[in-house]
C-alpha cells in the first residue's frame, strides 16, 4: 500500500500521533522534519535521526544551559502572541477599519500582512534564535552597526515606563468595579460638573417636540420673553445647542476629572496622584513577580495573558450582540466602502497598522526567539502569530463595534459619532456602555481584567527585552546566583520612579507625548537600517543559509525578495506616509506647545543616534594599522563567535561552509509498506 504524506498531515503543537504509528512518524521525519528537531546527517556529529524521539512531549533539560529555554513549545509560541496582540488590537484597528473604508480596509491590510508583517515577524525570530542572543549581542553579525540594537533597548525602555501607565489605569477602574454600582453611572459626585449629563432619547426628544430646554435630566418649558432669559442664564452666556455640545458624559467625567484630575497642559503638571502611583506600583509588581525567575516563570504566566482575553471577548460579543442597536454598529464596521481604496490614506494606515501592533523592532521578538532551541520551527510560529494577531483585531472590531452600535442607539446619534479610537474607547465609550447594563460592575470587571492582561501580555516581553539585554552584556558580572533577580527588581524599581510623571496631573500629556514619539518614526528607522544590514551587508545568501540549517530545508525564494526588495521599499512608504501626515500632537482641544514637540523628537531620535553614534565609535577605537575604508569593511564582517551558541550546532555551521548539503523539503513523500510484513 502507498501513504501519501503531506506536511499538514503531521503532528503539529499539541496533536500526538497514536504510539502505533509513532514508527511511521519517524520514518517520515528521516526525510522531512515535522518535529523541532532537524534531521542533520550523522557524519557532522550528530545522531541518526531513527535514534531520535519524534514525540512532542516537552522537554524539560535546557539545551542551553547557560542562558536556559523555554520550558515548553507552546511557552514561546503564547509569549510572542501575547507580546504581539495588544491594548492596540482592542482599541485602534477598530477605529482605523471604520475610518478608512469599513470591510474594504481587509484588502490593504493583508496585503500588507503578506508583503511586510510577516517578513520583518520571521526575519527577527529567525535573526534572534540562530545566534541565542540579545538585541545587542547578537550583532556580532555585524559589530559597525551594534547601534541598531542599542537604538532597540532604548525604544522598549521607553514602551515600558509608559505602558505600564495604561496597565494601571485598568488597575484602578478594575479595583473601582468591585462594588454594587459602578462609580461613574452618575453625575452626583463630587468631582461632576454641570456639563456632565446622561441622554435619554425619548424624553429629550419629547422636551424639544414642547420647545423644551433639556438639561440635568430635566425638561424646563418657559414661555415668552422669559425664554430667552432662561437659556442665557443657565448657559452663562451660551446658546442652547452650545450648551448641548459641551455636555459631557459621566465615565468622561470620571476619567479626566478623577482617575486623572487631568489639568488645563504641560504647564501645570502638578503633584503625584496617589491613587495612580498606588496602581502604577501595583503593576510593576505584577510584572516583576511574573518576570523575577525569567522566562521560566514568564513561560507558566503567558498560558492565562494569552487565553483569557479571548474568553472575555467571546463573552462581549454574546452580550453584545444582544444589544439594542448592535447590528447597526456591526454593519457600520464591515460594509465595505470600495472608492476609498483610491485613497493613499488608506493604505498608508494599514501599513502602519501591521507594522506597529505585530511590534519588530522594539528588539521583543528577538529576545524571545534567542531562548528557543536551535531546531525549532520559526517559520510556522511566525505564520501563527502573525496570522492570529491580525484575525484578534478582526475579531476585536465586532466586539467594539456592537458596543458602539447600542450606545450610539442611546444616544441618538450615528455610529460615526460615536465611534473612537485610543484610550477614550476603553476608559469613556466602554465605561459609558457598561453603566447602561444590568449587573454593571460584573461587565466592568470583565473587560478591564480583560485589559490588565492584554497590557500585561505585551509589557512581559518589553522588560525580558531589557533584562536580558543587561545580561547579555554583561555576563560575567550579572548573569551568576541571584544577580538576576536583582536586575530584574532593579529594572521595575527604575521603570516605577520614571512612570510617576505620568502620575501627574499633567502626566496624560506627558504619555501623549512618548506613545507618539518613543516607537514610531525610530522604529521605522532601525527596522530599515536592520533589513538592510542582514540583506545586503551581511548578505541575505548566507542569512537563509543560517535558517536552512534551522529548520532542516531550505527557505522559499520568495523570503530573499522580501527581504532584499519588497519589504525595505514598504518601510520607506510606512516612514515617507507617516511623516507627511504627521500633526502636531494634541489631546482633546490642548494643542502641545513647541517645546514639547522638541522634546518628542529628541526622544525619538535618542535610539536612532545609537546607530551613528556606534558607528563613530568602534571606527574610532579599532586598529589603526589599516585605512578607514578598509576598516569599515573589517567591522561590517561578523566576529569570529559569530554564530550558533553551542557547539554542536557550530559544527553544522561549519558542515555548511564545507558544503555539505541539507535534505531539501519534499512537498510530498510516499512510502512503500509490504502487506506482509
Amino acid at each position: 500500500m502507498y501513504f501519501h504524506v503531506f506536511q499538514t498531515d503531521l503532528p503539529v503543537l499539541l496533536h500526538r500521533p497514536p504510539r502505533p504509528v509513532v514508527g511511521l512518524y519517524a520514518a517520515v521525519a528521516c526525510f522531512y522534519q515535522a518535529d523541532d528537531t532537524a534531521m542533520i546527517p550523522k557524519s557532522v556529529g550528530e545522531a541518526s535521526c531513527m535514534d531520535k524521539d519524534f514525540s512532542l512531549s516537552t522537554n524539560s533539560e535546557d539545551e542551553n544551559v547557560e542562558r536556559g529555554n523555554w520550558t515548553g513549545k507552546l511557552d514561546f509560541l503564547l509569549s510572542c502572541l501575547s507580546y504581539a496582540v495588544g491594548l492596540g488590537n482592542l482599541w485602534r484597528f477598530p477605529y482605523l477599519c471604520y475610518r478608512n473604508g469599513g470591510g474594504a480596509f481587509l484588502i490593504p491590510y493583508v496585503f500588507m500582512l503578506v508583503f511586510a508583517g510577516i517578513p520583518l515577524f520571521f526575519m527577527e525570530l529567525s535573526f534572534g534564535q540562530f545566534a541565542s542572543e540579545g538585541v545587542i549581542t547578537v550583532w556580532k553579525v555585524c559589530p559597525l552597526l551594534q547601534g541598531i540594537g542599542w537604538g532597540m533597548f532604548i525604544v522598549s525602555s521607553f514602551i515600558a515606563v509608559y505602558y505600564n501607565v495604561v496597565i494601571a489605569w485598568s488597575i484602578f477602574y478594575l479595583l473601582a468595579s468591585l462594588n454594587t454600582q459602578v462609580p461613574w453611572s452618575t453625575c452626583d459626585n463630587h468631582w461632576n460638573t454641570p456639563e456632565c449629563g446622561i441622554v435619554n432619547l425619548a424624553e429629550k426628544h419629547n422636551c424639544t417636540l414642547h420647545n423644551g430646554t433639556w438639561r440635568n435630566h430635566t425638561c424646563y418649558i418657559v414661555t415668552g420673553r422669559d425664554h430667552d432669559k432662561f437659556n442665557v442664564n443657565i448657559s452663562n452666556g451660551y446658546t442652547h445647542m452650545e450648551m448641548l455640545a459641551s455636555r459631557k458624559s459621566p465615565s468622561d467625567e470620571y476619567f479626566h476629572n478623577f482617575v486623572l484630575d487631568i489639568s488645563e497642559g504641560f504647564h501645570e503638571m502638578g503633584g503625584v496622584r496617589w491613587q495612580l502611583a498606588g496602581c502604577l506600583l501595583l503593576a510593576w509588581m505584577l510584572v516583576g513577580g511574573c518576570l523575577i525567575k525569567g522566562i521560566k516563570s514568564q513561560g507558566k504566566v503567558v498560558y492565562f495573558t494569552a487565553t483569557f482575553p479571548y474568553l472575555v471577548l467571546c463573552v462581549l460579543l454574546v452580550r453584545g450582540i444582544t444589544l439594542d442597536g448592535s447590528g447597526d454598529g456591526i454593519l457600520y464596521y464591515i460594509t465595505p466602502q470600495w472608492n476609498r481604496l483610491a485613497n493613499a490614506k488608506v493604505w498608508g494606515d494599514a501599513a502602519v497598522q501591521i507594522f506597529f501592533s505585530l511590534s519588530p523592532c522594539w528588539g521583543g521578538l528577538i529576545t524571545l526567539a534567542s531562548y528557543n532551541k536551535f531546531h525549532n520551527n520559526c517559520l510556522r510560529d511566525s505564520l501563527f502569530v502573525a496570522i492570529g494577531n491580525c484575525l484578534t483585531s478582526v475579531f476585536a472590531g465586532f466586539v467594539i463595534f456592537a458596543i458602539i452600535g447600542f450606545i450610539a442607539h442611546e444616544i441618538g446619534v450615528g455610529v460615526d459619532e460615536v465611534a473612537k479610537g485610543g484610550a477614550g474607547l476603553a476608559f469613556i465609550i466602554y465605561p459609558e456602555v457598561v453603566s447602561r447594563l444590568p449587573i454593571s460592575p460584573l461587565w466592568a470587571i470583565l473587560f478591564f481584567s480583560m485589559l490588565v492582561t492584554l497590557g500585561l501580555g505585551t509589557q512581559f516581553s518589553v522588560v525580558t527585552t531589557l533584562h536580558t539585554t543587561l545580561l547579555d552584556v554583561f555576563p560575567n558580572t550579572l548573569r551568576h546566583g541571584k544577580r538576576p533577580m536583582l536586575v530584574m527588581i532593579c529594572i521595575c524599581l527604575i521603570g516605577y520612579l520614571l512612570g510617576l510623571s505620568c502620575c501627574t496631573r499633567g502626566g496624560m500629556y506627558m504619555l501623549q507625548l512618548i506613545d507618539n514619539y518613543a516607537a514610531t518614526y525610530s522604529v521605522l528607522i532601525i527596522g530599515l537600517c536592520e533589513c538592510l544590514a542582514l540583506s545586503y551587508v551581511y548578505g541575505i545568501d548566507a542569512f537563509l543559509k543560517d535558517i536552512e540549517m534551522m529548520l532542516g530545508y531550505k527557505p522559499h525564494i520568495w523570503w530573499k525578495i522580501m527581504w532584499k526588495y519588497v519589504t525595505p521599499l514598504i518601510l520607506v512608504f510606512i516612514m515617507v506616509f507617516t511623516w507627511v501626515d504627521f500633526v502636531p500632537s494634541s489631546y482633546g482641544e490642548y494643542t502641545f506647545p513647541l517645546w514639547a514637540e522638541v522634546v518628542g523628537w529628541i526622544m525619538s531620535m535618542t535610539s536612532v543616534s545609537a546607530i551613528p553614534i556606534f558607528i563613530a565609535w568602534k571606527v574610532c577605537t579599532a586598529e589603526q594599522e589599516d585605512t578607514l575604508w578598509e576598516t569599515i569593511k573589517r567591522l561590517s564582517q561578523p566576529t569570529a563567535d559569530w554564530g550558533p551558541s553551542l557547539e554542536k550546532h557550530r559544527q553544522i555551521a561549519q558542515s555548511h561552509e564545507t558544503n555539505i548539503p541539507l535534505n531539501p523539503a519534499p512537498t510530498s513523500i510516499h512510502i512503500e509498506i509490504d502487506p506482509s510484513s
